[in-house]
């Protein structure tokens, strides 16, 4: 119920998958909730990340299974010259999306949280202001706020968007047209998922990474077998140790790549498409944070394990933050999780969260999967805290499914 000195008992800013999983669970546990969304229901993962991207990961996989007439004779079929629609595969990413998202604002509606439209911010301890696409503003109280605001791709200095020649992964997923030659920024899991897509889609792939190795986040025994699967046997080449210091959109479009020791201009790189994913930055520049003092990290927000908001490792009294923008695991389940645990804290049980039982995953052919420490870690860990650590490495050459599926041998 809610304490009539407030217009709500909870208001959350944002309804990406941490703002909606937060308020409807804050409803079905008897709160009056608010929900505060300027552009899409849903946000990112919904509208520019995960749903889009793989639903064309899904469908330009099936042009990849079908087009390895090489693969499929060992099976004794034979297929024809694979024919595609970028349309149809960009329309069934489309539709996707407009469904998923409809039937999560449904989903609020039912449980009680109302959808407030428009651009929310702090306005002092325990009040929120919402401007319209009027530019009214109006300023709700409520007992506690979660901030659920996201990130945004990150686009370094140097590089210019048109979002037509020159884009991130906001663009990349209408899948507008299919560029003959593509530049990657980034080797991370956006830029491994795209090139699985472009290149199964016919297109040629040059993946520019800044530090000394490709896929330099990733596990080093996952990269060294990822590198002949994903990278090597496709249309791929690769670039490290290079900054792209300048991006000139255009036809074509100009790629100044500066060698990362030497500060040197090593190369100019003329391409008909360059894709940005290098990050994402936190949206929190527009939320007055300032209006109760808080102090971020580079744009994000500092939490502890109950989602609580901190500065200079102070808590900020009913002020919780969620998803992308504290800057943890930056994943729609990651911020699922930590909107519902800032509810359960709200309501009076404690929880914490544990980031290490958090699993993440790259969505290419094959897939690449982890959870917990990786080796680099787990070995610093025995080290610091003295004690063994094992490795036990297994192969799906051994497993009678992989083996039916004609596979290669990848690590399970």
């Amino acid at each position: 119920m809610t304490n009539s000195k407030f217009d709500f008992n909870l208001i959350v800013i944002g309804a990406g998958y941490g703002g909606f999983d937060a308020a409807k669970h804050a409803a079905e546990k008897g709160l009056k909730v608010a929900i505060i969304e300027s552009g899409d229901m849903g946000g990112t993962c919904v509208n520019r990340g995960c749903v889009p991207s793989k639903a064309l990961l899904a469908a330009s996989g099936k042009v990849r299974e079908i087009a390895n007439y090489e693969h499929l004779s060992k099976f004794g079929i034979h297929t024809s010259p694979i024919r595609f629609e970028r349309s149809k595969i960009s329309d069934h990413a489309n539709n996707l999306v407009i469904n998923i998202r409809e039937n999560l604002t449904k989903t609020l509606t039912r449980s009680g949280v109302e959808i407030i439209r428009g651009i929310g911010r702090i306005e002092g301890h325990q009040k929120v202001a919402v401007r319209d696409k009027n530019g009214i503003d109006k300023t709700f109280s409520c007992e506690n706020i979660i901030i659920a605001t996201g990130s945004s791709p990150f686009v370094p200095r140097g590089i210019t968007l048109d979002n037509k020649t020159v884009f991130t992964s906001d663009q990349a997923i209408k899948l507008e047209w299919l560029p003959r030659w593509i530049a990657i920024i980034g080797s991370g899991y956006i830029g491994l998922e795209f090139a699985d897509i472009y290149t199964a889609l016919g297109c040629e792939v040059t993946m520019i990474e800044a530090l000394e190795n490709i896929m330099p986040t990733f596990d080093p025994d996952i990269t060294k077998i990822a590198k002949k699967s994903l990278l090597s046997s496709r249309d791929i080449e690769t670039k490290s140790n290079v900054f792209a210091t300048k991006i000139t959109p255009g036809c074509p479009v100009n790629i100044e790549l500066t060698n990362a020791k030497s500060k040197e201009i090593q190369e100019v790189l003329e391409v008909d498409a360059v894709l940005v994913a290098t990050g994402r930055s936190p949206n929190s520049k527009d939320l007055n944070l300032e209006s109760l003092e808080i102090k971020t990290n580079k744009g994000f927000i500092q939490i502890d394990d109950n989602m609580r908001v901190l500065s200079d490792g102070k808590v900020i009294p009913n002020l919780w933050a969620v998803g992308d923008v504290t800057g943890k695991l930056m994943l729609a389940h990651t911020a699922a999780a930590q909107g519902t645990i800032a509810v359960e804290n709200i309501c009076g049980h404690e929880r914490t969260i544990d980031y290490k039982t958090i699993p993440a995953a790259t969505f290419t052919h094959p897939e690449i999967s982890s959870v917990g420490l990786s080796e680099s870690e787990a070995k610093a860990s025995s080290e610091s805290e003295n004690f063994s650590l094992g490795i036990v490495k297994s192969y799906f050459k051994a497993n009678s499914k992989a083996l039916a599926e004609l596979g290669r041998g990848w690590f399970a």
